[in-house]
């Protein structure tokens, strides 16, 4: 059974909402993905009066197009969608069907300026939390645009085709047949890729906030909603919704959710903060601000935002080896989320430099896809807790190497092995491997904050117990602080601090915009 009785329950809740006829247009053979690809059609054809079935034959086998009836959608799944991507089979069935995308007009009038035709094809692994929010993006401008057509494509059901193409990590993205893009993108990126760009003109008659929270993080999440619930013009501009919690599966450690996923977490965070009057700018990067009569934040497209106050919440990235063969096998062997992209190293060897708590977890993570695991860690001991290093040293295909300074990654044109210093010999040593998983921690996002507000020697900014930064007027929370521990509750709760103490130098300094709140 593909579909389980809870799943069809709240599915045929959403098929009720369908706004026109579907016709589902399927491409089978005699092989198990395509029996299932065929049970699952026939049961949605079963659920709802609206679906009817079409046996033809597509590009690839097994696959399924989406077409409105009478029409021609342009939006194709090959092989299953389900795991993380059902909500994009789900959210495809309804837009095809003519219910509205929640995207802003200024997006949706960028998306119908496209006049080339486009067919992208994205390979996604069903286990990868990053994948759907491409597959979703990638199918609404289809829905948007009839120039623009695209095919999620489930790695698994097509493993020749993913070899082929060397595709070594997901979400992978090819546009008209050649490599696009890989990795976690919103649809305000994939149109500055495609040179579609904001101006920034958009913003030019934004008024000033009271206080502008720089990043959709936790951290700011929490300040803007702390803020706009003191009714003062709350404003969020980020480079990415959620920051670094999209790129996290598992969640067990915000009190009072016993367990959760990033991307369900980073979804929960985005509802929250549209309850309140906060207007959310996606996909800005921030140059510089400066402190004039009020704070500006500079945008890298030339656009200006100000306010009153601001709070930075940047967050943080993952922390990169800087070491030869890094950046030159990116995504063709060198990678950083081992959920996203560990099912494409099955059967394979496999190394995760680092030995903390993130390194040790991959390793474990892995231990059950690839044939082995090789831990290298450059202290003389593993950082990560107690546990975890007990279930570690339990798995008989993992091995740990401590002493050991990464040199280079080696290559032609993927990942072939991994060159190492052994610290205590000073032996140099060489792996054959096929992938490199890098998992050394987090630098702070902050470079554009050099020479105008004060850092620590790790490029965290220094805050105090308010949340204020040496520039009057700006506050900053979360992982891009100099706080002791990054923790998502921790990034939560400073948040709210830095919010509560924008506020308290608001009454104290300036009149926010409706003068009554100086009374609350």
């Amino acid at each position: 059974m593909v579909l389980d009785n809870q799943i069809k329950a709240q599915l045929q809740q959403y098929l009720a909402l369908l706004e026109g006829d579907l016709v589902l247009k399927v491409s089978v053979g005699d092989d198990k993905v395509s029996q299932d690809t065929l049970e699952l059609v026939t049961e949605l054809e079963k659920m709802s009066s609206r679906i009817s079935v079409e046996h033809v034959q597509l590009e690839r086998t097994p696959s399924f197009s989406i077409n409105k009836a009478g029409e021609e959608s342009g939006v194709v799944f090959a092989g299953l969608p389900l795991g993380h991507e059902f909500t994009s089979l789900v959210l495809a069935l309804l837009q095809v069907s003519g219910r509205a995308p929640k995207v802003d007009d200024a997006v949706i009038k960028r998306i119908q300026a496209i006049k080339d035709p486009m067919h992208f094809e994205t390979f996604v692994s069903l286990t990868c939390h990053n994948c759907p929010d491409v597959v979703q993006a990638f199918n609404i401008m289809a829905v948007i645009n009839p120039n623009i057509s695209h095919v999620m494509v489930e790695g698994g059901a097509f493993q020749d085709e993913v070899k082929a193409k060397d595709i070594m990590a997901v979400p992978s993205v090819f546009l008209n047949g050649e490599n696009f893009a890989n990795g976690r993108m919103e649809i305000e990126d994939i149109l500055n890729k495609l040179g579609n760009r904001s101006d920034g003109s958009e913003f030019n008659d934004v008024e000033p906030f009271d206080v502008l929270v720089v990043g959709g993080g936790p951290a700011g999440a929490s300040a803007a909603i702390y803020a706009a619930r003191k009714g003062i013009r709350t404003g969020i501009v980020a480079e990415r919704f959620g920051g670094q919690v999209n790129d996290t599966l598992s969640i067990e450690n915000i009190i009072g959710t016993k367990a959760t996923e990033g991307p369900q977490f980073v979804s929960s965070l985005e509802g929250h903060v549209a309850d309140y009057p906060i207007e959310v700018m996606k996909s800005q990067r921030v140059s510089s601000i400066v402190r004039k009569e009020q704070v500006e934040v500079v945008l890298e497209n030339g656009a200006v935002l100000k306010g009153k106050t601001v709070i930075l919440s940047t967050g943080a990235r993952y922390r990169q080896l800087n070491v030869p063969g890094e950046e030159a096998f990116k995504n063709k062997g060198v990678a950083y989320c081992p959920h996203c992209d560990g099912p494409i190293f099955k059967g394979k060897n496999v190394a995760v430099v680092g030995g903390g708590n993130s390194g040790v977890e991959a390793a474990i993570d892995l231990a059950g896809i690839v044939n082995h695991v090789t831990v290298l860690q450059h202290n003389d001991e593993l950082k990560a807790d107690q546990v975890l290093q007990e279930r570690l040293h339990s798995l008989s295909n993992v091995t740990v190497l401590t002493n050991a300074s990464t040199q280079k990654i080696t290559g032609t044109d993927k990942v072939n092995g991994l060159t190492y210093l052994d610290r205590v010999t000073g032996e140099v040593h060489h792996i054959e491997l096929e992938g490199v998983f890098v998992q050394i921690g987090l630098l702070p996002n902050t470079e554009f904050l050099q020479g105008t507000i004060d850092l620590n020697a790790h490029g965290e900014i220094i805050i105090d117990k308010h949340g204020a930064t040496s520039m009057p007027g700006v506050f900053a929370a979360g992982d891009c602080t100099d706080t002791a521990y990054k923790q998502i509750i921790i990034s939560m709760g400073t948040g709210a601090t830095a919010a509560l103490g924008a506020f308290d130098y608001m009454i104290r300094n300036i009149a926010p915009s409706n003068s009554e709140l100086v009374k609350v």
